[in-house]
């Protein structure tokens, strides 16, 4: 809503200079942390005219929009109490409370809402229990993913959402996902609930908890995903939904999803049956995508591949060097073996070799990959061991190095005959987010490409009959982007990204041509 579409009233000019002052403190607050300090604690700010959309809905959808009992977990300045002060008379909010977990945002806030009539805890809402039933909770949860959670503090949230919902988390699921868990325990019977939280729940094997209580326990009634090119958090690249739902069982055979546009003038919508909602294990499919076919035996990529994420060196930096650097360092060539540049530095859809089997590239780059103990590296080859110990304190006591039998051992990994890059953007110029790429050369790839491997009767055909290789990789890129897009998931900004698991359950039609048998897929 604008204020130049509509006549002010008196609460509307009140509201707007409330925010104005509002959007002030958090520009000071942010100001006052780093980047990477907000995203430890998830600190993103809702747009104003997000908020407003986001609670002008949740009004429309209640029972009781003048008795209204508001709570947002996670109320960082206040953006949702703002819009609720504009969107309604503040004799119709009866109670509003929320919590905020820093200290920095809870003192000033307390100060800047002082004379309002909201209570503001400042407190880890996981931590705490209800101090009352509330009938319109609207949140902006923290998206802190699982990695920045302490390991002892996860444990902890995770017994909590248990208890509070009954649903067992994976260690995988965001912060955010605990937050609309344990929300119910606050909620009033028939309350509405409205979450702005990734969309990526509706996509990954973590969320399937998550969409069975949707489900089953509650009512969902609305599902709004934003169009992944309009992203909605300027510091944040996270593709956004709006999850609405009444704390009551379910007694609708459907629910609404929408894409696009706004919560009020969606650009798709269509009603999808609970029954299919239960089947599909993406609900990113809906509206606009098409469903998933029903003829289970149609022939997929794993019939004929296996798909590996490329190597994870521990430390690309120190492994890989250009072949001019080895040489000046005078280091062994035989331990190194060609791997291939990120996706970014290959434009090209097929790569040639030399004479070596090294590919033709104006990057020529080696992994550094040897097998041999300490001492028979300290003994038989001192370069190469001071190389080495150059980079111990620093590159050997990382996460995945630590975790190995000896710190500076990679994963074995043939080359792949062929490559797809697992993450990129489709221009409108009508470039591929995903490609696939013939090596020809003997190099390996790092965990910026999936590897493609044949399985036992294509890599026979293939034995038989060399030509049929490029068959195949045209038979790849002859996969629509739409298929592709619609196993994998997406981000804000149109960042597209697909597993291995994802990929392999990409349909392949075109390969009936081929006549070869299929081995099957796990």
């Amino acid at each position: 809503m604008g204020t130049q579409n509509r006549r002010l009233s008196p609460i509307w000019t009140l509201s707007d200079s409330i925010e104005n002052h509002r959007l002030d403190l958090q520009t000071e607050l942010d100001a006052q942390k780093t980047i990477e300090e907000r995203r430890r604690l998830g600190q993103f700010a809702t747009p104003t005219s997000l908020a407003r959309e986001i609670i002008s809905f949740g009004i429309n959808n209640m029972d009781t929009p003048h008795n209204i009992k508001f709570f947002d977990p996670a109320f960082g300045t206040g953006a949702f109490y703002s819009a609720l002060l504009a969107e309604v008379d503040v004799n119709d909010i009866t109670l509003a409370t929320a919590v905020e977990i820093d200290p920095l945002f809870a003192d000033a806030t307390n100060d800047f809402w002082h004379d309002h009539n909201i209570s503001i805890i400042n407190a880890d809402f996981t931590g705490i229990e209800p101090d009352d039933n509330y009938n319109l909770i609207i949140c902006n949860p923290p998206y802190v993913r699982h990695h920045l959670i302490n390991a002892d503090n996860k444990v902890r949230i995770k017994d909590k959402t248990e208890i509070s919902s009954g649903v067992k988390l994976s260690g995988l699921a965001g912060l955010y996902c605990h937050f609309l868990l344990q929300s119910v325990k606050w909620m009033d019977e028939c309350a509405v609930a409205g979450w702005l939280i990734p969309s990526e729940f509706m996509d990954v094997n973590y969320g399937k908890a998550i969409k069975n209580f949707l489900l089953r326990e509650v009512e969902l009634f609305r599902v709004h995903r934003f169009n992944p090119s309009d992203v909605q958090f300027e510091d944040a690249l996270v593709s956004s939904a709006v999850v609405w739902f009444k704390k009551r069982k379910t007694t609708t055979k459907s629910v609404t999803f929408t894409f696009g546009g706004t919560l009020a003038c969606p650009k798709e919508s269509k009603e999808i049956s609970i029954d299919t909602l239960y089947k599909e294990a993406k609900w990113t499919r809906f509206p606009c995508l098409p469903q998933r076919k029903t003829k289970e035996k149609s022939l997929k990529l794993k019939d004929y591949f296996d798909v590996k994420r490329g190597i994870a060196t521990g430390g690309n930096e120190f492994f890989i060097m250009e072949e001019s650097r080895i040489l000046d360092l005078g280091l062994p060539f035989e331990f190194f073996r060609p791997v291939l540049p990120s996706a970014r530095y290959v434009q090209i859809t097929e790569i040639e070799s030399d004479a070596l089997g090294n590919p033709i590239l104006p990057q020529r780059l080696f992994l550094l990959d040897c097998r041999l103990n300490e001492v028979e590296v300290r003994e038989k080859y001192p370069r190469l061991w001071d190389y080495l110990e150059s980079g111990r304190e620093s590159v050997g006591n990382g996460y995945l190095c630590k975790s190995r039998k000896c710190w500076y051992f990679q994963e074995q990994r043939e080359a792949p005959m062929l490559i797809c890059t697992y993450m990129g953007r489709q221009s409108t110029e009508g470039g591929r987010a995903f490609r696939f790429i013939l090596n020809n050369s003997r190099a390996t790839v790092t965990n910026s490409y999936l590897a493609l491997y044949p399985r036992k009767s294509l890599s026979e055909s293939l034995a038989q009959k060399p030509n049929l290789k490029k068959t195949v990789w045209e038979l790849l890129n002859a996969i629509t982007p739409d298929s592709l897009h619609s196993e994998g998931r997406v981000y804000g900004g149109g960042l597209q990204k697909i597993e291995p698991k994802e990929l392999l359950n990409v349909d392949v039609p075109f390969f009936e041509s081929l006549n070869i048998l299929r081995d099957g897929g796990v």
